[in-house]
């Protein structure tokens, strides 16, 4: 009896290729491509101040920003500060983290200021 032999046909490798470029293609969209930034936060506590200023009182609104009481643009946000001033952020309820920590890298970059984040109010 006489079998007939099969052929074997030949893997292609589109489909390989295909499936490798969907997978890079799902990673790079579900990744983020904004660059990453360390903020440090620490706890409020009571007791004096380490400088005889007033404080800077700043209110964080999602679409505005006010600092003691004068309405500022957050890029260009540059504070009077004597060294080692204190400066209050009073959170409204709407505001966003990513919000927060814009204002948060930016009060970074001025020297001697130290930040107390308030609550949402």
């Amino acid at each position: 009896m006489l079998r007939r032999q099969r052929s074997r046909r030949r893997l292609s490798m589109t489909s390989l290729i295909d499936v490798i470029f969907l997978l890079l293609l799902f990673f790079m969209l579900s990744s983020t491509f904004s660059t990453f930034a360390e903020v440090e936060l620490a706890a409020a506590s009571g007791g004096a101040t380490a400088s005889d200023e007033p404080p800077i009182f700043v209110q964080l609104f999602e679409d505005r920003l006010t600092v003691n009481g004068i309405a500022e643009q957050l890029d260009t946000l540059s504070l009077d500060a004597a060294p080692d001033q204190v400066v209050l952020v009073a959170l409204q309820a709407e505001v966003s983290a990513q919000r927060l920590t814009d204002l948060l890298v930016a009060l970074r970059s001025q020297d001697g200021l130290r930040v107390s984040v308030l609550g949402a109010g």
